[in-house]
Parts: structure tokens; C-alpha cells; sequence
């Protein structure tokens, strides 16, 4: 079954954060429970923003929608309504959900070099899974990621981190700063897009070889 159009905004936030988890490195980790907990807020956000007619005819006051929007602890207030409402209770619990954001926060806001374990990253993945499947009532969800992946992998021509790459990346761009921690550029542009990582790599490489530092 194809995804409605609407609902590939929110599958698109899973898979980039499953494919860090798999990853397991240090960045990756961190990355993925950014990225799980912008999943459950995004597939919120979107399910709210919905035309009644594209989640079901299911009609929600707009006051009472902005309310939902406006933070984190509102979403899941709304995902405890929509729970009541169906008569189910949440697979997750929104204590749980609140103690995986307050995580993220300090990963993202506060800057702190903390690496989320694999129990909270195991749990916000399953967090994020389950309110996706809640509120799109997508079947099998995690072997739709896992046939994205695979039908990935044999097309794109996906590079390994390099020393010399990192090298010249970071002798061009530096460090980049989140609150006290810093990131070396390359591990970043890694983690975002490797295919950006070596075009960019060589493009700095090439600069530097001809003497130049490319600023002008």
C-alpha cells in the first residue's frame, strides 16, 4: 500500500532517525534521539493540520487545535485525548515521552556532551513508532523502513569517512558549537549528507592543493 501523500513528511523524520540508530556511533546516537523526538512532534503537528476529510473525518475544535500545537506537553495531551476518545490506551506512556524530550533538550538546547543510552534511545524509537502507526494507522511500520533502506542502498553510491577528507573538510571549516560542545565539521556534514561530505571534501581538498583557501 503507497502512503497518502500527507504522511511522507512524518515517515521521511523516522527514517533519517533509523538510519542513525543503526549507525550506533557516538553523533549518530545523538542525532537519532533529535530526530525521533522531531518525528513524534512533526507527525503530530501534521495529523493536526490535516483536512478533516485526510485523517479520517475526524473534526477537532481550532481553538482547541492551537492549543494542541503550541508545545510538546500539548501534543501529547492531544494523543491522550485522541486515546480517550478511541477507548485505547497509549502504548507509551506521555511520562515517558516527557522524560525522552527533556533528554533531547539537553542535547539540543543546553548543549551537553551526554550520549543517549541504548535504552532511551530503544524507547523513543519505540515512542515514535507507535504515534506514527497511532495517528496514520500505517501497517507494519518498521518493514516499511526497512524496505526504504534496502531500496536505497543498491542505488546510491554511499561514501565511507575518509582521513583525508576530514582533513582538508576541517582545516577549511573548523568546529562547529552547540551550546558548550563542538562538532568537527566533517563528522557533521557526515552525519547530514555524505554525498555533500566527499563533494565537498574534494572541493576543499582541490582548493588547497592549487593554494587557495576558496574565500574569495
Amino acid at each position: 500500500m503507497t502512503l497518502p501523500p500527507w504522511v511522507y513528511g512524518p515517515f521521511e523524520l523516522l527514517l533519517h532517525a533509523e538510519l542513525h540508530y543503526r549507525e550506533g556511533g557516538e553523533f549518530d546516537r545523538r542525532i537519532a534521539l533529535i530526530s525521533f523526538d522531531n518525528a513524534i512532534e512533526v507527525a503530530v503537528s501534521t495529523f493536526l493540520s490535516l483536512h478533516p476529510l485526510q485523517r479520517g473525518k475526524e473534526e477537532y475544535d481550532g481553538a482547541k487545535v492551537q492549543h494542541w500545537l503550541r508545545s510538546f506537553p500539548n501534543k501529547l495531551e492531544f494523543i491522550e485525548h485522541r486515546c480517550g476518545n478511541q477507548k485505547i490506551t497509549p502504548a507509551v506512556s506521555s511520562a515517558d515521552m516527557i522524560y525522552y524530550h527533556n533528554i533531547r533538550n539537553d542535547q539540543y538546547h543546553e548543549g551537553k556532551a551526554t550520549i543517549p543510552t541504548w535504552e532511551t534511545l530503544s524507547g523513543i524509537r519505540s515512542a515514535a513508532l507507535w504515534v506514527f502507526n497511532f495517528l496514520y494507522n500505517v501497517p507494519d511500520i518498521e518493514s516499511r523502513i526497512e524496505t526504504r533502506i534496502r531500496s536505497l542502498t543498491p542505488e546510491v553510491d554511499i561514501p565511507k569517512r575518509d582521513d583525508e577528507l576530514d582533513k582538508f573538510i576541517d582545516t577549511k571549516y573548523g568546529v562547529v558549537w552547540f551550546g558548550e560542545t563542538s562538532i568537527y565539521a566533517s563528522d557533521l556534514l557526515f552525519a547530514y549528507d555524505p554525498i555533500a561530505y566527499r563533494n565537498i571534501g574534494i572541493e576543499a581538498k582541490q582548493i588547497k592543493l592549487q593554494g587557495g583557501d576558496g574565500d574569495e
